[in-house]
């Protein structure tokens, strides 16, 4: 069954500064910065919503179809799509801009200076549910963060279609007025939001979690290492925290998260099953160091399953 990714495709540079920031930095002199790191390890990871979320659902035997722009620096990237056997039916190249790019350097201390790059980002509302052929094999649809225009009209399109949506708002939630985000919880079948998000959900709509709640089939609130909430039919169901292998990089968790989700209600399973499932695809990712190089076999997911739950999926 094919589930649509509405949300951005990145790349993801990722620098590390030996030292730290704050000895480089006067504290009188914060008006004036002039400052230069050297950064002798570097690589470049593939990002950006869509494009984790997809990997994760191929993982696990899903059919991603994502949906997003990028630029024309975006070959390799598409390359690497088409060799994972996931369509880019719904991607759209901007010839005159680069594809959305994330500038990440972290020092000793683990702190970090980060520039975003939207590019073809803001393109996004150029691609159209409307114009993909495979539109009718379409039974679920994440409107994950991307270009604001974009997001807006693929949750409504995707409504228009009669396509069941979760709402997905990320870190683009600032983006949106409380209105707008009210607008988005009344078209939504399903919302996924991190602790933090909630939060901000609720004081810029002014409605509490139990509201926003009944609105919706389901609310899933993440807590990180505190596993998850699951808001449905009145009930709230606990979902525990997946001990990892390791605690490597966070970076995509969520995205990994969704895709369990995407998986488990395209396949008709329970909530507590949906969550359980989520919460093992973001311990799997968490081990490993980027967004989209974790590479465990649907066996293994299953065998992690079991191990961790006592029962298969």
């Amino acid at each position: 069954m094919t589930s649509l990714i509405s949300g951005s495709l990145a790349y993801d540079v990722i620098m590390q500064y030996p030292g730290r920031f704050a000895d480089a930095l006067l504290a009188d002199q914060l008006h004036k910065i002039n400052v230069s790191f050297l950064v002798p390890t570097m690589r470049r990871d593939f990002g950006g919503c869509a494009g984790n979320i997809g990997y994760n659902l191929k993982l696990l035997g899903g059919e991603p179809l994502i949906m997003a722009t990028v630029g024309n620096d975006a070959a390799p990237y598409l390359d690497r799509l088409k060799q994972l056997d996931i369509s880019c039916a719904g991607i759209r190249t901007i010839e005159s801009i680069y594809t959305a790019q994330c500038f990440i350097t972290t020092d000793a201390g683990n702190n970090q200076i980060t520039a975003f790059h939207p590019g073809a980002m803001t393109h996004s509302h150029e691609v159209t549910i409307a114009a993909l052929e495979e539109r009718s094999e379409i039974k679920l649809a994440i409107v994950a963060p991307d270009g604001r225009d974009g997001m807006l009209q693929h949750a409504e399109h995707a409504v228009s279609h009669g396509i069941p949506l979760i709402f997905d708002p990320g870190q683009g939630m600032p983006m949106f007025d409380g209105a707008e985000l009210r607008h988005f919880i009344a078209l939504a079948t399903y919302i996924a939001v991190n602790d933090y998000e909630a939060e901000l959900l609720t004081a810029r709509t002014g409605l509490s979690l139990t509201q926003i709640a009944e609105q919706v089939t389901a609310l899933v609130v993440t807590r990180g290492e505190l596993g998850a909430d699951i808001f449905t039919g009145g009930e709230k169901i606990a979902i525990p925290c997946v001990k990892p292998d390791r605690i490597l990089d966070p970076t995509g968790c969520g995205d990994a998260f969704r895709a369990g989700m995407l998986y488990g209600l395209t396949n008709g399973m329970d909530w507590a099953t949906i969550g359980r499932l989520s919460s093992l695809m973001g311990s799997i990712k968490i081990a490993a160091q980027g967004p989209q190089n974790h590479q465990p076999s649907r066996a293994e997911i299953d065998d992690r399953f079991q191990q961790a739950f006592g029962y298969q999926l």
